[in-house]
C-alpha cells in the first residue's frame, strides 16, 4: 500500500500527510511538480519531526511516476469528487496506490482515466470537498483495515 500524492499545492497537507503515512509505516509518491519547495517550513511545521520517518519518493513528472507503476506493479487508485464508489464500499488491496490530487484541481482528466478504479467520500449535499489530509487518513485507515496492513502497536512512550 502506498499514497501517491499528485501535484500538491499546500506544504502543511503534504507535511501532515507525511506524518501519518510515517506513523503508519506507508511509503509516499510524491508526483512533482508541487505547488512550493519541498523544504518548506509549512512542511516542516505540520510533520513536525516524523519527516525523517517517511520513506518519500519523488518522481519528476506523472509520465515518469506512470513508468515506475508499469514497472513496479500495483493497482492505481484515484480518490476523487468524480467517482460513483463509496471509499467503504471498494476492496483494497495491499499493493494498491492510493492517489489524491491537488488540492486546487484535482487531477487532468488524462490521469484519472488511468486510473483502475476511483473512489469518493460521501459528504452532505453542496459541499465540496474534505481536506485532502482528511482524506488521505480517512482512506488510507479503511485500506489498511480491509487489508490487515496497520503496523503492530510498539510500547507506549
Amino acid at each position: 500500500m502506498r499514497l501517491v500524492l499528485y501535484q500538491p499545492d499546500i506544504p502543511q497537507n503534504t507535511g501532515s500527510i507525511l506524518r501519518l503515512a510515517a506513523c503508519l509505516g506507508v511509503p509516499v509518491d510524491l508526483i512533482e511538480p508541487a505547488g512550493f519547495v519541498i523544504t518548506d517550513k509549512g512542511l516542516r511545521r505540520a510533520g513536525l519531526d516524523y519527516l525523517p520517518a517517511a520513506t518519500l519518493t519523488r518522481h519528476d513528472s506523472f509520465a515518469a511516476f506512470e513508468t515506475w507503476r508499469r514497472q513496479a506493479g500495483g493497482r492505481l487508485v484515484l480518490v476523487t469528487t468524480r467517482a460513483a464508489m463509496p471509499y467503504t464500499e471498494f476492496a483494497y488491496r495491499p499493493g494498491d496506490l492510493l492517489m489524491l490530487g491537488r488540492e486546487s484541481a484535482g487531477v487532468p482528466d488524462a490521469v484519472h482515466d488511468l486510473a483502475e478504479a476511483r473512489v469518493v467520500i460521501p459528504m452532505v449535499a453542496g459541499m465540496r470537498s474534505v481536506n485532502v489530509a482528511v482524506a488521505a487518513g480517512m482512506i488510507l485507515g479503511e485500506a489498511l483495515r480491509q487489508t490487515g496492513g496497520f503496523p503492530a502497536a510498539g510500547p507506549a512512550e
